[in-house]
């Protein structure tokens, strides 16, 4: 799929934010895998709902009510086609990412582990995808082992292959790395998981804006995803889980709607998915989450993915002509995502240098203390793309960098 045939004035243009400028210079946005810029669509969907169609969901007899549940059922459902599950009781709104997985791991973890078995997580994970295994490991006493990567930031399929036991009773791996860009191979390591009668959970918080996901393809367990990643609202995500595994699972918080009925004496949960969505939900961000998730499937994510690509290789190209930069993370399969140092200068000191120029980059370690270490690196600076950036984006974040470098060496 040819990216280039993307109109990208009229998608920019859907971005009002982007309109504006910081520091009397015009902005360019390069932290999408913070949190990404979000589109009119979005932004009046958000609206309207709270002009016209507030009210709570799945209670009221009236018609506003009525009209409201429609809506954030219909989110469930383009939710559904987004990652091709089998079915809306598959699809778990939460808050994000974050919650998702630790609806797992206190909900299918606490009832299925026990001490001595093992979890697997890899090196590159977000810390959302490793705390709350230690938290458990500290619980249960589980062993959390870890799948090492190589200095190109990529995972190889007979390390993985080679740590599996019997005992390993689930793999958690992040589908595309915050701070390194590489795209892990999920499906094959899916399989090879599975293969020792391991469950798989998927964070896929940074790959859902950049690429198609399909997760019977996948084959995985669980999927977790948030939507102010992918030009959807803070607050919502979604927690992908099949059916037969979410069925058997005891509910991770309650009240509201996860119920069927109540007496002191006992409780009768709710049918899926509400088992796990108790109290009243983000309403207006399920809908808002829906018209980013309907955003990216009108431009195609497969052309959006063609054009992320191209754009990384020309700015993976005109930064490497920087002398004294390092690019961190070269795997052969990367996202939007390009993390460097620069020798001699603290990655917080260029950053701040270059916001005077208009330029939003992130300077930290990402949420990603362990993928420092492997580098032996307090930080990077992280240009983190989306669908609004263009070349002339790059062009101007490395004609600040040069400035900033001069200023600072």
């Amino acid at each position: 799929m040819d990216g280039s045939q993307l109109d990208f004035a009229q998608i920019r243009a859907q971005f009002p934010i982007l309109q504006q400028t910081e520091n009397g210079q015009p902005l360019v946005y390069l932290d999408g895998g913070a949190t990404s810029q979000k589109p009119l669509q979005v932004i009046e969907a958000l609206d309207r709902y709270y002009r016209e169609q507030n009210a709570n969901v799945h209670r009221g007899v009236y018609g506003l009510s009525e009209r409201a549940t429609e809506l954030y059922e219909g989110a469930r459902e383009t939710s559904r086609q987004f990652l091709n599950a089998k079915s809306i009781k598959e699809i778990v709104f939460v808050r994000g990412t974050t919650e998702a997985v630790n609806l797992v791991a206190h909900s299918w973890g606490l009832a299925n582990l026990k001490a001595g078995d093992e979890v697997i997580v890899t090196e590159m994970e977000h810390h959302s995808n490793i705390v709350p295994w230690q938290l458990l490991r500290d619980q249960l006493g589980i062993r959390l082992n870890v799948l090492r990567m190589n200095d190109r930031g990529e995972i190889c399929l007979n390390a993985l292959k080679s740590q599996m036991s019997e005992k390993t009773k689930l793999l958690a791996v992040t589908h595309m790395s915050n701070a390194l860009g590489t795209i892990n191979p999920v499906k094959e390591m899916t399989e090879i998981a599975h293969s020792f009668g391991a469950k798989v959970l998927v964070d896929g918080a940074q790959a859902t804006p950049h690429m198609t996901v399909d997760v019977q393809d996948i084959g995985c367990d669980f999927y977790a995803l948030s939507g102010h990643k992918m030009y959807g609202p803070t607050g919502i995500g979604v927690l992908y889980g099949k059916e037969e595994l979410l069925d058997v699972m005891p509910p991770y918080q309650g009240g509201g709607d996860m119920i069927y009925s109540v007496t002191f004496e006992k409780t009768e949960y709710n049918v899926l998915p509400y088992k796990f969505e108790a109290g009243t939900p983000h309403i207006s961000g399920a809908i808002g989450l829906a018209e980013a998730m309907k955003f990216m499937q009108s431009i195609g994510l497969d052309r959006i993915a063609a054009y992320e690509a191209s754009l990384l290789k020309y700015a993976t190209e005109q930064l490497k002509t920087i002398e004294g930069l390092r690019v961190i993370g070269e795997a052969e399969h990367k996202g939007g995502v390009i993390s460097f140092i620069i020798e001699g200068v603290h990655p917080h000191d260029m950053a701040t240098l270059m916001d005077q120029d208009g330029i939003a980059v992130r300077a930290s370690h990402h949420c990603a203390m362990p993928v420092m270490q492997h580098f032996n690196v307090p930080a990077t600076i992280r240009a983190s793309l989306g669908v609004y950036n263009n070349k002339s984006d790059i062009d101007r974040l490395v004609a600040s960098i040069l400035e900033a470098k001069e200023m600072l060496l």
